[in-house]
């Protein structure tokens, strides 16, 4: 929430931090832990406004919390993410995740963007402005991802401008079209010419050697696709900021956790990426990344100034990441220091508590009627027969990057069928945005999934609809389920839906507060387990099948897509 610096607070400010007046918030007897310097010391800490006026003395506040046992640590920051993904509105998200201790989160409004284009956006702007937590927007870069699919909006930069000035943008969003950087694209030195001086975030999987360099001679300075320490290595060494990503499909904690060292980790940050209610619920979220690397051995010390001071800088914010005086008062009141167990929350200095959720005013949802598509029957899953060996996408648990297999597959009557005993599930695509009719059809490897379907509105990055399964029955009916509900998760067999969840803002978010959609969550893994999936998070697994800018195959509403050639394949041969 937007808050005003006059010389009126100017004033105030010093007089408490001088002790000469009460400051608004003191926190009385707390052990404050420095990210500069790995020390703690017992102190209070004064606040006026959003700010921290006094560190390292004695004051008196007009409200005072005791923080005797307790750990001040600044609070987290979340250094990218898509909100979206945690499948809650903006202000959910808030309700959800600031709890945690992240007091500041950078979203890529990317997911809605390429649903509702400027409309999505701006929805994201105005939330920004009301959640307790300060919500940071990268604008969305690449809106399409590709042109090998079809999306619900195209943003060209004269469409970005207009918004680049606005008190929450930090800069331009994930640039994931790193072939288009590299082959100096138009449209896209267009985009990266008006954010430079400024922040752009990168996103570049597997990148290395020359095609690296040339990627950060684009202005380019932090990227979250690194999953493996050598690959994270060469990107710290180039000058990039690594951004370990534990998310709910994504998991390179395990990879990275080793660079994160006293010598780099001023350049090194946490993000999450894409994590929703259920795994929030059961691991935390920043919270849950900083207690993992303490137990493997990281110096506390690292992993928070990590979680902090490393992202401010990255970020160009230079108003937080450190407890000291004259910096955004955001600060997690901690139980265990290496458990990092949060207790308490300042937040701009407000102390976050259920009745501040309470007072902020809610922008309305949009996006309501995003899914533009008719039912669809068995028949529009079926696959001819090919002469070859079929092109299969090989599921990594743990990763968005995929396997390109070739696999031989029954034929009868002329179609090509799916093959239990291989663990091959057809995949398909249906475009939902502009009633082209588009299905791209496929095969996937890696769900385990004996019977039944399941299909997902949420499809990284164009958000059609996404389905899997082992029949054509039950994908139909699970693709006119989400199509029903206007968006969604839905488990089918050849009976019927099994389970649901509902999210209706722009095919993507539900309505509903973060503990229903928990719940739903929980519905839809118990009933996936039922047919057999062996994927812990088989619905963000679902959705990441259709993004065509994460090696090494995936499939769009045009068809099966080798990215690495970054062309569609010939599926007549």
């Amino acid at each position: 929430m937007p808050v005003n610096h006059d010389e009126g607070f100017l004033a105030r400010a010093i007089a408490a931090g001088m002790g000469a007046e009460p400051a608004d918030l003191v926190i009385r007897n707390v052990h404050l832990f420095s990210v500069v310097n790995g020390t703690t010391v017992e102190t209070d800490i004064a606040i006026a406004g959003d700010r921290i006026v006094g560190t390292h003395g004695r004051y008196s506040g007009k409200v005072e919390l005791d923080g005797t046992g307790l750990t001040a640590v600044p609070g987290f920051i979340d250094t990218h993410l898509h909100v979206e993904s945690s499948l809650v509105t903006p202000f959910e998200f808030d309700r959800c995740v600031l709890p945690h201790g992240v007091t500041t989160a950078i979203c890529d409004p990317h997911e809605i963007a390429n649903v509702l284009g400027a409309e999505g956006i701006r929805y994201f702007l105005e939330s920004s402005l009301e959640t307790v937590m300060d919500l940071k927007v990268n604008l969305s870069s690449c809106v399409p991802a590709t042109a090998f699919e079809t999306s619900g909006a195209c943003l060209e930069i004269d469409d970005l401008l207009p918004f680049r000035d606005h008190p929450s943008v930090i800069g331009l969003a994930e640039f994931m079209n790193f072939p288009g950087v590299l082959a100096r694209d138009p449209k896209v030195l267009a985009k990266l010419a008006a954010f430079q001086g400024g922040h752009i975030d990168g996103h570049a999987p597997l990148l290395r050697g020359d095609g690296l360099n040339g990627y950060l001679a684009a202005g380019i300075s932090t990227d979250h696709e690194a999953t493996t320490a050598e690959e994270a290595l060469e990107k710290l060494a180039k000058g990039m900021a690594i951004l370990i990503r534990e998310g709910s499909v994504s998991k390179d904690l395990e990879a990275l956790a080793p660079i994160l060292t006293p010598d780099v980790s001023a350049f090194v940050a946490l993000c999450t990426d894409d994590r929703n209610p259920l795994d929030i619920a059961e691991e935390g979220h920043l919270d849950s990344m900083i207690r993992r690397l303490i137990a493997k051995g990281i110096r506390p010390l690292d992993v928070y100034r990590a979680a902090s001071w490393s992202a401010a800088n990255a970020f160009g914010l230079k108003d937080r990441g450190v407890i000291a005086p004259g910096k955004r008062a955001d600060i997690a009141l901690l139980s265990d220091f290496e458990d990092c167990r949060v207790v308490q929350v300042v937040s701009g200095g407000v102390v976050v508590r259920d009745e501040v959720f309470q007072r902020r005013k809610i922008v309305p949802p949009v996006g309501l009627d995003s899914v533009r598509v008719g039912p669809v029957t068995a028949m529009k899953f079926e696959i001819p027969a090919r002469n070859s060996e079929a092109d299969v996408i090989g599921v990594v648990p743990g990763k968005i990057i995929t396997e390109h297999l070739k696999r031989t597959l029954p034929v009868t009557g002329g179609k090509t069928l799916a093959d239990l005993d291989q663990d091959v599930l057809k995949v398909a695509v249906v475009e939902r945005h502009k009633g082209t009719g588009n299905i791209g059809l496929g095969f996937v490897n890696g769900f385990g999934m004996k019977r039944g379907a399941i299909a997902s509105s949420v499809g990284h990055d164009s958000h059609n609809i996404c389905v899997v399964g082992a029949n054509e029955e039950a994908m139909a009916h699970a693709v006119n389920r989400v199509i029903a509900m206007k968006g969604g998760f839905a488990v089918a067999d050849k009976d019927g839906v099994k389970a649901e969840l509902s999210l209706p803002l722009a095919g993507l978010m539900s309505l509903e507060s973060f503990e229903t959609v928990k719940t739903e969550l929980e519905h839809l893994r118990a009933a996936a387990k039922e047919l057999g999936c062996t994927l812990a998070e088989p619905f963000l697994q679902v959705a990441f099948l259709p993004l065509p800018v994460i090696p090494h195959l995936k499939i769009t509403d045009f068809g099966m897509f080798d990215v690495n050639r970054f062309e569609l394949i010939d599926q007549g041969s």
